[in-house]
């Protein structure tokens, strides 16, 4: 006699159960396959790219190669290569490129001596051809020529020395306005909203905050309308601010902020459909003309707005509640900020010196500053 696999009606239920089982665990298995295959291919990516940028044992090779031929210069170039008491640590960008135009700035005599200065390594008295040739290599790049210009200014990192297009900036302590660091492969799993809200956990006490603070606010001082042209800070970011032991704001990258008469003519007459084509780095927008479908030249939102855009919810959580009120309403102020308004330079002076006047008449006496 014939017998079935599911003889009895007591054995059907256990049947589809396990049938049912098996299609679950199936469905699972390959899910959970997907998701290493992709999660392994985002991190290879990822990997990749990082070692091909970073690769600071290849740049050496290249650089002292040409030093010890003659070809560049500077006085960063025995500590690299015949002492090695110069080495590279951390990566802190893989862009493979960073070129800007020196541009039309004011007082361009007084810059030019400036930068034969700076391209007198040696401080014999003469440029070599090879400092000459790692000078203009560098003069390439936005965040040696602001370090060039503001190189006697309180938040503007050092400059240490150069070597070809290589350049060494005194070390920060801290480099990041707040947060932890993590490492990049924990980074691409992590929510940007919920990455934000971890980061204002770990963050100095309320009255060091407000000293980096003011040290942002003087920053934009700095570089608006200074001696050798005014300049725009288009990605103002945390990871870009640091601060030392002191809690002295330190610019940990300057290398999108430029000078803004490169910016006019790097935006001007582009095609847009609309605002969102406008954009240079992160926070340089401009408007979108329709009748054209060009980009214009003025940028909408001043430094001084993008700044404290960024310390709004730096310096508002924890704020002394004596002050906070008042602190919000200079915040928003300054934030409404536009380049297009009447008077906007008197009120950019006015809004930023409010500013630091309520922050420090706060803490000019706690030891905690």
């Amino acid at each position: 006699m014939a017998r079935s696999l599911c003889p009895g009606a007591w054995l059907r239920k256990p049947c589809y159960l396990q049938a049912r089982f098996s299609y679950v665990r199936m469905k699972y298995l390959f899910f959970s396959w997907l998701a290493v295959f992709v999660g392994s291919w985002i991190i290879y990516v990822q990997y990749s790219t990082y070692t091909e940028l970073c690769r600071g044992k290849d740049c050496k090779k290249i650089i002292c190669d040409k030093y010890k031929t003659g070809v560049i210069d500077g006085p960063a170039c025995n500590s690299l290569c015949v002492t090695e008491t110069l080495y590279f640590g951390k990566c802190l960008s893989t862009k493979p490129s960073n070129q800007a135009k020196l541009g039309d700035q004011g007082n361009l005599s007084e810059l030019v001596n400036l930068i034969l200065t700076v391209a007198d390594g040696d401080k014999d008295g003469q440029v070599s051809l090879g400092e000459a040739k790692s000078t203009w290599a560098l003069l390439q790049l936005n965040e040696f020529l602001l370090m060039v210009i503001l190189q006697d200014k309180e938040h503007t990192p050092k400059l240490m020395g150069f070597c070809g297009d290589l350049y060494v900036m005194e070390s920060v302590e801290y480099t990041s306005l707040y947060g932890i660091s993590l490492p990049w492969v924990i980074e691409l799993f992590i929510p940007s909203g919920f990455r934000r809200s971890m980061d204002q956990l770990f963050t100095p006490s309320w009255p060091r905050k407000a000293k980096i603070a003011i040290g942002l606010l003087e920053f934009v001082e700095d570089v608006f309308h200074g001696p050798y042209g005014n300049f725009l800070m288009c990605d103002t970011s945390a990871k870009n601010l640091g601060y030392n032991d002191k809690y002295d704001l330190k610019m940990v990258d300057m290398r999108k902020i430029v000078p803004e008469t490169n910016l006019k003519e790097l935006i001007k007459d582009r095609h847009c459909e609309s605002d969102l084509d406008c954009v240079y780095g992160t926070d340089c927008r401009t408007s979108c003309d329709q009748s054209t479908m060009k980009c214009t030249s003025e940028v909408i939102q001043p430094n001084l707005a993008k700044a404290c855009q960024l310390l709004k919810d730096y310096l508002l959580r924890g704020a002394p509640s004596e002050i906070r009120e008042e602190l919000e309403k200079q915040l928003y102020s300054c934030i409404a900020l536009k380049v297009t308004a009447n008077q906007m330079e008197m009120e950019h002076s006015l809004i930023l010196n409010n500013l630091k006047t309520l922050l420090w008449k706060k803490i000019s006496y706690t030891n905690d500053s």
